[in-house]
């Protein structure tokens, strides 16, 4: 190996950190909303009957809780509202907080979080207090991750571009393992408590592995050449490792001049120091394409993923066991894992390039999945008719919807950091983060209409 040329990335080590970290970001989270059948069977108060006397007989009517009813609404609004508050915070002041501190100190406080919850499922409390604690620890967990997850794209930006997608892939799986999981349960004919602890167990354990990871990465030499050095010196680090971009950010005469004209150059202008906090408005003018499109991709996919889609009914199952694993399948499993192979097929190709106008494009185009959900055979329904009745219909559209949803946000946030120099990357890849939460609020918020159109 030459003088100051990049150590390998033996075993792919760093890139294995990065995926644990981004798998640790939203394993919590996606445990959370996997357990829900949990969470509202502890809300489970007396439930009211009413008797309606139908041609002589005798009908009960049984309803659900207010409490179980408010649940699902209460929660995604106690989940994005800190998400977007605490990565708009982090995109602002990540450079006066040390880094080891931000992401060391959320992963601790989200074990110590998840920790509690499963020991939660032994104790007893009323219904109003475990709905006000879950409603609590929601809050706190996403405040946290936001933070973690803003710090991880900042760290992952002062790395090679490629850097990016383990998160992204690792993102992916939380959601496909939390799914699995899910399914795992409904097959076993466990009791929904014991499933709930197991979940939060295997959740702590993801979670110290992700520490145990961030502990390691330090040590590898690969991440330390990076990430030990001096702005001015990272910019050219990645500069050599990343050939086309650095012609891209030259001038027309630095790529033609040669040494001579380097040299001249050099002796004519004085050098300008880097600056050591680059500014967020300049930045974002450098990469509010990307961070606009990684928006919108959440906004859409929020919106209809899962109020929407989880209400979709299977045409053929009729009395046949399908018609439990449907939605468990079809919506939450598939939607994973097409999503994760749309993040990582990020680490084999690029396309379409960063200054192509086919990406935005390609994700103003994602909104027709809203109309094409709403049409399925989604129930109960008021005002639209079903179109799409087949179960076929929906599986098709879940596919392409899941697979263009991680491909498109994953482009979108490997090429941010890349349009600005080595120094401001950092700082552009909390800028995404913050994007892609506001995406995810907005999308929130845009689910309450949707469902209520249909």
């Amino acid at each position: 190996m030459t003088a100051g040329a990049a150590p390998p990335d033996r075993y792919k080590a760093v890139w294995l950190v990065f995926f644990t970290l981004g798998l640790g970001t939203l394993l919590p989270w996606n445990f959370f909303m996997t357990a829900t059948m949990y969470f509202t069977s502890r809300l489970n108060e007396p439930e009211e009957e009413v008797r309606l006397a139908i041609d002589g007989l005798n009908i009960t009517q049984r309803f659900q809780s207010d409490l179980q009813a408010k649940f699902n609404n209460v929660m995604t609004i106690c989940a994005m509202l800190p998400l977007l508050i605490f990565t708009c915070l982090n995109s602002f002041l990540h450079q006066r907080i040390p880094q080891k501190f931000r992401i060391m100190g959320t992963l601790a406080a989200i074990l110590a979080l998840f920790m509690l919850t499963a020991l939660f499922v032994k104790l007893t409390f009323d219904p109003l207090t475990f709905f006000a604690l879950t409603m609590l620890k929601i809050v706190l967990i996403n405040s946290f991750g936001a933070i973690l997850q803003g710090s991880l794209f900042g760290l992952a930006g002062r790395l090679p571009v490629s850097y990016t997608t383990p998160i992204m892939s690792g993102q992916g799986l939380a959601g496909t393992f939390a799914a699995f999981s899910l399914i795992c349960a409904l097959s076993s004919g466990s009791s929904l408590s014991d499933s709930a602890f197991g979940y939060f167990i295997v959740a702590c354990i993801v979670i110290i592995l992700a520490i145990v990871s961030y502990i390691i990465l330090p040590k590898l030499d690969f991440f330390q050449y990076y990430y030990s050095k001096e702005p001015k010196e990272l910019d050219e680090k990645k500069a050599a490792y990343e050939p086309d971009s650095t012609m891209e950010m030259m001038k027309p005469e630095e790529q033609n001049g040669g040494k001579k004209a380097d040299a001249k150059l050099n002796e004519e202008a004085p050098e300008e120091p880097t600056p050591q906090h680059p500014s967020v408005i300049v930045i974002f003018k450098k990469i509010w394409i990307m961070a606009l499109c990684v928006c919108l991709v959440f906004t859409i996919t929020i919106g209809i993923f899962p109020s929407v889609t989880a209400d979709a009914k299977s045409y053929v199952a009729g009395t046949s066991s399908w018609n439990m694993y449907f939605i468990p399948v079809s919506c939450f499993l598939m939607f994973n894992i097409f999503d994760w192979g749309g993040r990582s097929l990020t680490a084999i190709t690029m396309w379409p390039g960063q200054d192509s106008w086919l990406l935005p494009f390609m994700v103003v185009l994602r909104a027709a999945f809203i109309p094409l959900f709403m049409l399925c055979n989604v129930h109960p329904r008021v005002y639209l008719p079903v179109v799409f009745l087949h179960d076929s219909w929906y599986i098709i559209f879940m596919i392409i919807f899941a697979f263009s949803n991680g491909y498109l946000a994953s482009l979108c946030m490997c090429f941010g950091p890349k349009k600005v120099l080595a120094h401001e990357a950092e700082t552009a890849g909390t800028i995404m983060a913050f994007f892609l939460s506001l995406g995810l609020a907005l999308g929130a918020a845009f689910s309450f209409l949707f469902r209520m159109l249909v």
